[in-house]
């Protein structure tokens, strides 16, 4: 939704590539059978206990407190650890809400949740959805966040402290020979043992099918007959997740910058790095006609090439910053990848790599901190683990060795000339993970479920559109609505015509005709 926060879908390893991308959410060169060919293939998940099983989480009663911002309340929300033994261990998963304001009839509870995997949904609508979300809409649900296991509050996965994770995101994402390659494989592995040593029994049970089933608790918990939802980015995935699984409980469900679940996680990673290639075009067409543009005043193939050069030159010998870490082609990468999510960043995006190719790249530096989550005391948010838990679980790993990584990149390198290299040996990750992978690419229809809106953005980065129009057509309810524009997701960044589709879908259920498209 707002993309000023920089949520994005999937994925850590350039840790980056926009989350739903760095491997963790790719397909395979290897594993199981998976690809276009196996989109039948069902998630793998544990047996579903009877209702009676989970009959004490479906009926518990949370506490709720005054917490945070004003107005807003907190609780705890109780779900079995693994669903298959809903009388073994529990998670606890922290929720908040903002009650409706009015006038007007209260319709329900509406649930937010800003994608990652590893946003906080929690922070989301403390710090935006609850209060900056349209006010006829705040008007008519309780509008209520839950974070999803594994992340911010809820017993988060917790992978290498901040001095580790400063090494981690400072390793050459673009091997030049067999000591570079050994020297990336090692960090994925050091990374993976981490969050293995520091979370222990959670970590095999952070999946999106998992959350999706305490979502349905939570649902219960809030006295609601139906489901109403927004979700962004792997949001999408975690709502059509939810419908697939409960179709006859969807009600308002709202899929922004959606993500196309019968891909495989190579397909994935692929196509996302041909969104950020889309959307790096449109920049540099934009950057060209400016006097202040740090690539040039060419064409927008001769900017690309123009930041090509600037990443081997970092790759060669760091930038300064001013600070111990210096700024390399992989922390680089990261900052003009960051930008890429609100075209509101392009200014800043040109004056950091303008700092950056005259010596002193503490902006760029910046950036790559914002997309971290890096905080000024050297600590990380737990966005990057959860993220890379999330989807190694939900999908094969893209490769089973680095072999596999090397053969892939030329195709990644052919998406995009900008950021191929790197963003295919990001797709790495996966390979080491210590719990194996639990969900399979396939398709979602949902058979059976209300009217579901999926919104796609034509320069969408780390969504790319085919992806909305690939989940919209697999939904047996699905309509599709498109924003020609640029930027990740599409609600709530100033378009109009979009606000005003969702929100009368929102308010009357009723979506907008087939084929709306806005601008």
């Amino acid at each position: 939704m707002d993309s000023r926060r920089l949520l994005r879908i999937s994925a850590t390893a350039l840790a980056a590539a926009g989350l739903i991308l760095s491997g963790c959410t790719g397909g395979s060169d290897a594993a199981a059978p998976v690809g276009p060919g196996s989109g039948s293939a069902r998630p793998v998940a544990s047996p579903s206990p009877s209702p009676e099983a989970l009959r004490k989480y479906y009926e518990q009663k949370p506490a709720w407190r005054e917490c945070g911002v004003s107005g807003f309340q907190c609780a705890t929300l109780r779900a079995p650890l693994d669903y298959a033994k809903p009388d073994g261990p529990e998670v606890r998963l922290a929720v908040s809400r903002v009650r409706a304001s009015g006038p007007g009839e209260r319709i329900g509870s509406l649930l937010v949740n800003p994608g990652g995997p590893g946003g906080s949904a929690v922070d989301y609508l403390q710090g935006y959805a609850g209060i900056g979300y349209p006010e006829p809409v705040r008007a008519r649900y309780d509008m209520v966040a839950v974070d999803p296991r594994g992340v911010g509050r809820s017993e988060p996965v917790d992978c290498l402290t901040g001095p580790e994770m400063d090494a981690y995101t400072q390793v050459d994402q673009t091997p030049d020979d067999t000591a570079e390659v050994n020297a990336l494989a090692a960090s994925f592995k050091r990374f993976a043992a981490g969050c293995r040593k520091r979370t222990g029994a959670v970590l095999p049970h952070v999946s999106t099918v998992e959350t999706a089933r305490d979502m349905d608790i939570l649902r219960a918990v809030l006295g609601d007959r139906k489901l109403h939802y927004v979700g962004a980015s792997y949001g999408t995935f975690l709502g059509a997740t939810y419908a697939e699984l409960f179709p006859g409980r969807v009600g308002r469900l709202v899929l922004d910058g959606a993500m196309d679940p019968s891909l495989s996680a190579l397909d994935l990673n692929r196509d996302q790095t041909a969104g950020f290639e889309t959307a790096f075009r449109a920049f540099a067409a934009d950057c060209v006609t400016r006097p202040d543009c740090p690539l040039g005043t060419g064409s927008p193939e001769a900017a690309g090439e123009a930041l090509k050069s600037f990443f081997r030159a970092t790759d060669a010998e760091p930038v300064p910053t001013g600070e111990d870490r210096a700024l390399g082609e992989s922390l680089a990468t990261t900052g003009v990848i960051a930008a890429m999510y609100d075209e509101g960043a392009w200014p800043q995006l040109r004056e950091a790599l303008t700092r950056a190719i005259g010596g002193e790249g503490s902006a760029l530096l910046a950036l790559a901190d914002s997309y971290y989550e890096r905080e000024p005391d050297g600590s990380y948010a737990n966005l990057m683990f959860a993220n890379a838990a999330v989807n190694c679980l939900d999908l094969p790993p893209a490769y089973r060795d680095p072999a596999a990584a090397r053969r892939a990149a030329p195709s990644f390198d052919e998406a995009s000339p900008v950021f191929g290299t790197g963003l295919a040996w990001a797709a790495l990750n996966c390979t080491y993970w210590p719990s194996p992978a639990t969900g399979r690419p396939h398709r979602i229809t949902a058979e059976g479920a209300a009217p579901i809106l999926v919104v796609g953005t034509t320069r969408d980065p780390a969504t790319p559109y085919k992806w909305a129009e690939a989940l919209a057509d697999q939904l047996s309810s699905g309509t599709l609505l498109t924003y020609e524009g640029d930027g990740h997701t599409a609600y709530g960044r100033g378009s109009d015509c979009v606000d005003t589709a969702i929100n009368t879908y929102l308010l009357e259920g009723t979506p907008p005709p087939a084929g709306k498209r806005c601008s």
